[in-house]
């Protein structure tokens, strides 16, 4: 079933809902920024159930607020099983862009490992530019992962998102990157193989806070939100972040080796 997701982080507590478009009444609403005022980060996330499950942009605002950061905002869009070519025809994220505005739009869809798989998310990556550029915007490619029993195709996951990246001389957040280096996939991956563990979503938050934010993942508390996962587990969630931050410049100028 489709999702359409939304998050603000108010001064104080962390607000997120989750909206089922009513089919039947034929209702979408785009994501607005009620309450989000002057002077915040606000960041848009475009994506599917990678982006919906554990709400990961409920943990990038919630981790901002742990940094001290009340000035974060995040909202997002995510279907299941779409790709930006499917969010292109669907509506709801054209339509925030243009009646919001955004710094940061964060966009994903599948592992996109595949020949034909880069070339549709290049594609689309350049369509949705030219409408994330006129409202004024940085365009962010959010790197994910293959499916558990394809683990040997993070390289080619990690070029296609770099590559699109490239393409559109956006932002790149190696967030899958961050996974390789963590090493431990099994505490990453749900029991479906696909979806991120709160571990994982984490893991990913913190690598697009620090390209988006400047705020250094090794400054953050060694705690999650929500979450009793130990002070040491965290430590070494922020390490490969650290690790894949540094290895992979923020505005890529190369095809990855």
């Amino acid at each position: 079933m489709p999702r359409f997701l939304s998050t603000a982080l108010a001064s104080i507590t962390m607000l997120a809902t989750i909206f089922v478009p009513s089919m039947l009444a034929g209702c979408k609403s785009a994501p607005t920024a009620p309450g989000f005022p002057e002077g915040t980060v606000r960041v848009l996330f475009i994506g599917n159930s990678l982006t919906y499950t554990n709400d990961l942009p409920g943990m990038f605002a919630a981790v901002a607020q742990q940094a001290g950061r009340t000035d974060v905002r995040a909202a997002g869009v995510a279907f299941a099983d779409f790709a930006l070519e499917d969010h292109w025809a669907e509506g709801t994220a054209l339509s925030s862009l243009a009646k919001n505005r955004w710094e940061y739009v964060v966009m994903q869809q599948g592992s996109s490992a595949l020949a034909a798989s880069q070339s549709n998310l290049r594609t689309w990556s350049l369509q949705f530019d030219s409408k994330i550029r006129a409202a004024g915007a940085t365009p962010v490619m959010y790197m994910v992962w293959p499916t558990v029993d394809r683990t040997f195709d993070f390289p080619a996951v990690r070029e296609s998102y770099t590559n699109a990246a490239f393409a559109i001389d956006g932002l790149f957040a190696p967030a899958g990157d961050a996974w390789v280096a963590y090493g431990n996939l099994n505490a990453l991956y749900a029991a479906d193989g696909l979806h991120p563990t709160t571990a994982g979503t984490y893991l990913a938050a913190i690598v697009l806070l620090e390209r988006l934010t400047g705020i250094r993942v090794e400054l953050l508390p060694a705690t999650i939100p929500g979450s009793a996962i130990a002070p040491n587990d965290v430590r070494a969630l922020q390490r490969a972040a650290r690790t894949a931050l540094d290895r992979n410049p923020a505005r890529p100028r190369a095809v990855p080796q």
